[in-house]
C-alpha cells in the first residue's frame, strides 16, 4: 500500500518541525488538576531526540515506520509524519482522540500562514486498545503494515511494562521502543536491550531495541 511521501527534502523540514512543536507545546495538558492523568510530550525536546536518532541511524527519514501506542490527541504522530514513511497512533479514550481533528485543522491553518507544508497523508490514528490483536489487524488492513512490521514504537510512560512485553513477543528484531518521560533511572525489559545506557536522551527519552 502506497502512502504520500513525507516532507523530508531540504533544510526547511527543521523549520516545519519547529513550528509544529511550538504549536502543540503551547497546548500541553499538565500533570495536575482533573486532567492530571494526561501528560503531553514536550515536542521541542522530542525533536532534539529525533535529530540524534537520525544521526545515529535509529530513524531513517522517509523509510522508518512509527506507531504511538497511546497517542492522545495525535501530536507525536503528527510530528513524526514528516520524518517517517508511515505514522500511526492508537488511543483508548475516544473523547481524547476527538481532539485530533480540530487541533490538526488549526495547525494546518497556522502552517499555511507561515508558508510551511501541512502534515503529509501518511498519518493514521485508531481508537482502541493497543494490546488488542483485533486492532492490530485493523491497522494492517488500513495501512498495509502489521504490528510486527513497525520500526519504531512510542509511549509516554503509560503501560511501559505491558508494551515492552508485547514488543518483545511480537515486534520484529531490531525494532525500537521509545519511552518518553524517563531520565537517569531507566528500567530494563526482558527481550529488549537498553540503548541509552547512561541516561535518557535530552533527559526525557529512553531507547530500547528488540533483540534477535
Amino acid at each position: 500500500m502506497n502512502h504520500p511521501a513525507p516532507c523530508i527534502a531540504g533544510t526547511g523540514i527543521f523549520e516545519t518541525l519547529s513550528a509544529v512543536s511550538f504549536f502543540f507545546d503551547q497546548r500541553k495538558v499538565g500533570d495536575s488538576g482533573f486532567l492530571g492523568f494526561r501528560r503531553s510530550t514536550d515536542l521541542a525536546k522530542l525533536c532534539s531526540c529525533l535529530q540524534r536518532m537520525i544521526e545515529q541511524g535509529f530513524l531513517i527519514p522517509g523509510n522508518s515506520t512509527f506507531l504511538d501506542l497511546g497517542c492522545g490527541d495525535g501530536r507525536v504522530s503528527i510530528l513524526l509524519s514528516y520524518l517517517v514513511r508511515l505514522s500511526a497512533g492508537v488511543e483508548l479514550n475516544e473523547w481524547i482522540l476527538e481532539e485530533y481533528g480540530p487541533l490538526k485543522s488549526e495547525l494546518e491553518r497556522t502552517l499555511v500562514q507561515k508558508q510551511l507544508p501541512p502534515p503529509p497523508g501518511n498519518l493514521f490514528l485508531f481508537h482502541g486498545d493497543s494490546m488488542d490483536e483485533a486492532l492490530h489487524q485493523s491497522i494492517k488492513t488500513k495501512t498495509g503494515i502489521g504490528f510486527e512490521e513497525f520500526d519504531l514504537f512510542y509511549t509516554y510512560l503509560i503501560m511501559q511494562e505491558e508494551f515492552a512485553d508485547l514488543i518483545a513477543k511480537k515486534a520484529k528484531p531490531g525494532s525500537l521502543f521509545m519511552v518518553y518521560g524517563l531520565d537517569a533511572i531507566l528500567p530494563r525489559f526482558k527481550g529488549l536491550s537498553l540503548l541509552t545506557t547512561e541516561r535518557a536522551m535530552e533527559g526525557v527519552l529512553a531507547l530500547y531495541r528488540k533483540e534477535c
